[in-house]
């Protein structure tokens, strides 16, 4: 449970002026996918260019599902990340096998276990676990949620809140589940990979009015 300040990442980012604005508007991490089947999938070209004008102290957050290893080296060689996200059922070795700090994301949805103590176990080096609506062996960014109350008596390791997250719903959301951080894509696009500031403005409030009640 956190009793302080929630962060906020903005993944999904595809334009360098959304990355600014994310910045502007007082986010803590972007983050970038690196999966081929996302409609906000960059490659490491694309990347570099995202993260073109990105101010100081922004952590850069690159997303990963069961990719190959060369593509994590290949990503990692070229583009200045500062946490790896892995979304798949990626085991715990081949998570640290990287010498970078990591989440892992728990699938909420479908026949999944969810953040099960013996999920957490699996991970003892992992920074964090975004908890996210997908089911088991596919990628977030649905624009659903999951039932928060699942999340009841979860293993006591930071929380990174995703899935459905969105300006009207993300003060219940930070009230209700106490995260260390909450994660919105979707929920703050004009279209997929294309970000709204006024948007993007509405969720920082938002989690501010979370907050504060």
């Amino acid at each position: 449970m956190n009793t302080g300040r929630t962060r906020v990442k903005i993944c999904g980012i595809t334009r360098a002026g959304d990355a600014v604005a994310a910045a502007r508007i007082g986010a803590d991490a972007i983050g970038l996918v690196f999966h081929p089947r996302s409609p906000r999938y960059v490659t490491p070209e694309q990347a570099r260019e995202v993260l073109r004008d990105i101010p100081p102290l922004i952590v850069v957050v690159g997303l990963f599902m069961d990719a190959g290893v060369d593509t994590v080296r290949e990503v990692l060689n070229g583009v200045p990340l500062d946490l790896l996200q892995f979304h798949g059922g990626e085991p715990a070795d081949y998570c640290r096998s990287f010498g970078r700090p990591y989440i892992k994301a728990v699938p909420m949805g479908g026949d999944s276990e969810g953040f099960t103590p013996a999920f957490a176990r699996a991970y003892p080096d992992a920074r964090g676990f975004l908890v996210d609506s997908h089911a088991p062996g596919t990628a977030g960014g649905s624009g659903q949620r999951f039932n928060w109350q699942r999340l009841s008596g979860h293993p006591q390791r930071p929380v990174i809140l995703a899935g459905g997250l969105d300006p009207d719903n993300v003060a219940s959301a930070v009230r209700e589940v106490k995260p260390w951080a909450v994660d919105v894509s979707s929920g703050v696009e004009s279209a997929p990979g294309c970000k709204d500031e006024a948007l993007m403005q509405q969720f920082m409030q938002g989690v501010y009015g979370g907050l504060a009640n």
